[in-house]
């Protein structure tokens, strides 16, 4: 007398399929969730206002506290408002007769903002989750410059996203910080190099003898997550 039926002779196969399956859903997962796709990597949305990085920072040579002015002290860099901008344009394209027409145009959502007190819709960038807590203050104190995690700003036209900012990411450089750190004067300086053939670790070294602080990100959960 047969105690089980003919059919679970299929439960092998039935059990690898859904292995095979089962494993190949995971591993898509797993692979689309540390990918550049998940972490918006070269994410540049459309901004009302054409506001170029490449002209401001690049060939005008501004420096990056002048717009994001809280960058030092505050947890937030700040998006400049209205009234910034028009320390410098109130003198430059107002004229409706301006016969630079296209760059007017591209300025006019600046205008209307400053005409009417209402704020420039800017689409934000780099997007950090709510359950994971960042400074900026506190890394530019520590000597990590704009660029590292922001890349070459001073060269894009649209700015985009230029590092995953993945949790992953941001333990490699609290691990090994060393690679990121420059003096303190130089947070904003895009073009700045550390010098040649000279070690991220030694050269660390030489920032705290000359002042700087020693730094010591943590690892811990609770460095981030509060």
């Amino acid at each position: 007398m047969q105690i089980f039926p003919r059919t679970l002779n299929l439960l092998p196969l039935v059990a690898a399929l859904a292995l095979a399956v089962g494993g190949g859903v995971v591993t898509f997962v797993v692979a689309y969730y540390f990918s550049p796709w998940n972490t918006q990597v070269g994410y540049a949305p459309t901004q009302p206002v054409p506001f170029s990085h490449r002209l401001h920072a690049g060939q005008l040579g501004m420096d990056c506290r002048y717009c994001h002015a809280n960058v030092e002290r505050s947890y937030e860099a700040m998006v400049p408002p209205t009234q910034t901008c028009m320390g410098c344009h109130a003198a430059l394209h107002t004229d409706p007769s301006d016969p630079d027409q296209a760059t007017r145009a591209a300025l006019q959502p600046l205008f209307d903002s400053w005409a009417h007190d209402e704020p420039v819709q800017w689409v934000r960038v780099h997007n950090i989750p709510d359950h994971a807590y960042f400074e900026h203050s506190v890394h530019l104190s520590a000597g990590v410059g704009c660029v590292s995690c922001h890349g070459r700003i001073d060269q894009m036209e649209v700015v985009r996203q230029d590092q995953p900012l993945s949790m992953a990411w941001c333990l490699d450089c609290h691990r090994n910080p060393e690679p990121n750190l420059r003096p303190v004067s130089e947070v904003t300086n895009m073009g700045w190099e550390r010098p040649e053939d000279t070690d991220p670790a030694e050269y660390a070294e030489t920032l705290v003898e000359n002042g700087q602080r020693y730094v010591i990100p943590p690892e811990n959960c609770g460095g981030c997550h509060r």
